[in-house]
């Protein structure tokens, strides 16, 4: 992620050039120094760090972007937060509840301000179904579903831990598909419908065991391959969601669909610029689903970028959510969502693992506002 966050940096001021505040790429961090030193120079870091505690300590650094595998999160954020540095996190918040918990804790003691990168909700399609919902063309909504499918896990002969394979790694992931791919699906769910008030859930392992790159040895895998849920929202509505890495054939498949009294939206990532929509109030000699191609300068954010008609892409989400942190610094307000927002995110994912092995419906205890 850190090209992806690299490249809204450097692309924040061409687009957004009525913001007060300008990102500066003092200093980019890594353990290996030959590496760190080529991507400073390919995206114009000023400097290079080779251990993370030399940027928290550094008094020219006004904020920190954490990248890093999810269970070093609460470590970096917490010794950031206290001494005073701005925070923008990667998802998941942190390897766990407490981790979370203790994260939130610092944040609001020392008043800082913090982000986490569910860049989802900054698709200018997925914002306009935001903004849908919230104008109540839906009605009263019955169902929400979601479905986030990868396939790059399936070979036994890939290795788990390790640098490019530390999300295989239950010690430095935390969970599999749900703290990596459900997670956005939960953030999307519960922007858009409200909190999640409970969840029955199933997981599967499919390869028990994996060479770890660290050892060399065949060891027991610990993550969730694939993961089913459904649940109930605050609002009465019902919840369905499934991700799994064995979907043959599907790389990045996420969509969701959601259907109310009165009209039903529906969206896929892999066609990410549209937004279907279907009105049961339209002439019954016309009604269907029509698809909304999310390029005019009155939907959200696009009056940034093109001409109607020209699209814009994934990367292009991360500018807006950098573009809505600075400008917060200037209006006092929080970019959403906040280390408090993605905790609760965290609890769902937490109470879908712990459900899957009791074989039991498990509550929440979202606190969703």
């Amino acid at each position: 992620m850190g090209r992806t966050h690299s490249n809204a940096y450097n692309r924040l001021s061409n687009f957004f050039p009525e913001l007060k505040f300008k990102p500066v790429l003092k200093t980019v961090c890594s353990r290996s120094p030959e590496k760190v030193k080529a991507f400073a120079e390919q995206w114009g870091y000023k400097s290079v760090e080779t251990d993370w505690r030399s940027i928290v300590n550094r008094s020219d650094i006004d904020a920190i972007d954490i990248c890093t595998p999810n269970d070093t999160h609460a470590e970096i954020a917490i010794a950031a937060a206290e001494a005073g540095k701005m925070i923008l996190c990667e998802k998941p918040l942190a390897h766990s509840i407490e981790e979370g918990e203790k994260m939130v804790e610092v944040i609001e003691k020392t008043g800082v301000k913090n982000t986490v990168w569910y860049n989802y909700r900054r698709i200018p399609a997925v914002t306009l179904a935001k903004n849908i919902i919230d104008s109540g063309k839906l009605g009263k909504i019955f169902h929400y579903r979601a479905n986030f499918l990868q396939d790059w896990t399936i070979s036994p002969d890939l290795p788990q831990g390790g640098e490019g394979l530390w999300r295989l790694d239950v010690d430095a992931a935390g969970s599999g598909v749900t703290g990596d791919l459900l997670a956005h699906c939960i953030d999307t769910a519960m922007w858009l419908n409200g909190g999640i008030k409970d969840v029955s859930a199933v997981t599967e392992t499919f390869i028990k065991e994996r060479v770890h790159q660290s050892s060399g040895k065949m060891q027991k895998v610990g993550i969730d391959d694939a993961c089913i849920f459904h649940c109930h929202f605050d609002n009465g509505s019902l919840g369905l969601f499934e991700s799994t890495r064995y979907a043959r054939g599907h790389k990045a498949l996420y969509t969701f669909e959601i259907n109310g009294e009165k009209a039903s939206i529906r969206w896929d990532l892999h066609d990410m610029n549209r937004l279907e929509f279907f009105d049961h109030g339209d002439d019954s000699i016309v009604r269907g689903w029509r698809s909304i191609l999310v390029t005019d300068a009155d939907q959200p954010f696009m009056d940034k970028w093109w001409v109607p008609g020209l699209i814009i892409g994934y990367e292009h989400t991360f500018i807006h959510q950098l573009a809505d942190f600075l400008s917060s610094l200037e209006t006092g307000e929080d970019c959403r969502p906040t280390f408090m927002d993605a905790l609760q995110t965290q609890k769902v994912c937490s109470e879908v693992i712990e459900s899957a092995k009791s074989r039991s419906w498990k509550n929440t205890n979202v606190d969703w506002d």
